[in-house]
């Protein structure tokens, strides 16, 4: 227990002047001597004197004061001081916190004169009932001005449980606290652990193996884990990242509200003009994409909650995947696509985050007068639209007549590339065109010649526009 008595003993033998502090702009440390243990019953008087000279404070009211160049001396800093006494009770949470014009620190002594916290609010858990000292600081030698100490207890929970909008405040000691969470109805729930003396963590644990962990995904070192959680009886270990640590914690657990109609699909088929929400928790969501007319298609994936990203396979070995295209981590794929089914694959782009996101996928409308064209033969003179997605188009060109060939694939997608193929003759241009616009300037003998559209990079993907002109010519072919 703390004693009152042994507390004056040793304000009387520290002489009522601090001898430094414990650390820099903390709180004061006074020296106990053995005289304090050898003292005469005309020091016990003194003693008794001085403690009733000390100001109190008292748990629960308000105290106010001002510190002014009276005060007591720190001669480490040049800083002044105040003492006050308060009395406190065993296994109690108290909070004491400074407040008003005064820049400073309050500081938690206990009988021995031990510090124990030192903060603009200090939070101690009191194991031993008796006199404490509470000591108001200013931060550094020019600090002075009125000031008010703010102090309560806080009432906190033993329950093992945790019910939905009902916060928990509780202590940790250094091991962690175990708890139980029903989910009764499923749907999407927030859990969330505060604390200002440590870093949290969260762990939660549940049916069907369920299992999901967070340090800082609250900010300021506070964790969250926000899910979709099935009906069941759900674990949650709240503790410290690093397993040490102390001090006060709220634990909460709040529904979400879902947008929409509220309805979560993570997995189904999915068609053109569809949009539909869904939740990821560390496991990739499949879908599949039933496409009916071939033409062209874009499929969103957004989430404030995420980093986006989409996968998407489909017929003759079909392969696409996206990450930030639609900008702010969103993921967008937007390609012609024959008709077939496709797997859709939303997931994470790295790590194991969570949240809600949204998926859709359109119909892309081409500019008026434009049809895509990714194979057939082409006529000389003619120019026609394609859409190149990773894989090359192949069209077929025949010459009647020698001929001036040129051949122009211009893109404001991707880095074009154009390659032309005889029975003896080859031909390839990356950048001959404008920027990195390809182009193909041949003399060729009549015959049937074989052009190939593609992107240099085979991920790039868009629409390009392919020109074709023959012009007669009694040149001869390059050998």
């Amino acid at each position: 227990m703390a004693k009152s008595s042994s507390l004056t003993l040793i304000l009387v033998a520290a002489g009522g002047v601090a001898a430094g502090f414990l650390a820099a702009q903390t709180a004061p440390f006074f020296t106990a001597t053995a005289v304090a243990e050898e003292s005469t019953s005309a020091e016990q008087g003194q003693v008794s004197q001085a403690l009733a000279g000390l100001d109190s404070i008292t748990l629960g009211e308000r105290t106010r004061g001002e510190l002014t160049s009276s005060g007591e001396l720190n001669g480490n800093d040049g800083s002044r001081y105040l003492r006050y006494a308060i009395s406190l009770e065993e296994d109690t949470l108290v909070e004491i916190s400074l407040s008003g014009a005064l820049q400073g620190l309050v500081a938690l002594y206990d009988d021995q004169l031990q510090l124990l916290e030192s903060a603009e609010a200090v939070r101690h858990h009191v194991e031993e009932g008796g006199e404490y000292v509470v000591i108001v600081s200013g931060a550094d030698a020019r600090s002075y001005g009125p000031f008010t100490i703010n102090s309560r207890t806080i009432e906190l929970s033993d329950s093992d449980t945790l019910a939905v909008g009902t916060p928990v405040d509780s202590w940790l000691d250094g091991s962690s606290r175990e708890v139980t969470f029903t989910v009764e109805e499923a749907g999407m729930y927030q859990i969330e652990m505060r604390a200002d003396e440590f870093d949290a963590y969260l762990e939660l644990s549940g049916p069907n193996n369920y299992y999901r962990e967070d340090d800082d995904g609250a900010g300021n070192l506070n964790a969250r884990i926000s899910d979709f959680l099935a009906p069941g009886d759900y674990t949650i270990i709240a503790r410290s990242a690093f397993g040490e640590g102390s001090g006060l914690f709220t634990l909460t657990a709040e529904p979400r509200e879902l947008p929409g109609d509220g309805e979560l699909r993570n997995d189904g088929t999915v068609m053109p003009n569809d949009t539909l929400s869904g939740w990821f928790s560390g496991q990739e969501l499949s879908y599949q994409l039933e496409i009916e007319d071939a033409g062209m298609y874009q499929i969103d994936m957004r989430s404030s909650d995420i980093d986006a990203y989409l996968v998407l396979e489909g017929p003759n070995g079909y392969f696409r995947e996206d990450d930030d295209s639609a900008g702010n981590l969103d993921a967008s794929i937007a390609d012609f696509l024959a008709p077939g089914s496709y797997q859709l694959t939303a997931r994470t782009a790295y790590g194991s985050d969570s949240g809600l996101f949204t998926l859709s996928v359109e119909p892309r409308e081409l500019p008026d007068g434009v049809e895509l064209r990714n194979e057939g033969e082409l006529t000389p003179n003619e120019t026609l639209n394609g859409w190149y997605s990773g894989e090359p188009l192949t069209y077929e060109l025949t010459l009647e007549e020698s001929s001036l060939v040129t051949l122009n694939m211009r893109s404001t997608d991707f880095d074009t590339y154009l390659e032309l193929y005889g029975e003896s003759d080859s031909y390839s241009d990356d950048d001959g065109g404008s920027g990195t616009d390809s182009r193909i300037e041949q003399a060729l003998l009549p015959g049937t010649y074989t052009v190939i559209a593609r992107g240099f990079a085979v991920s790039g993907s868009g629409m390009f526009e392919l020109q074709v002109s023959a012009e007669p010519t009694e040149m001869q072919p390059d050998a």
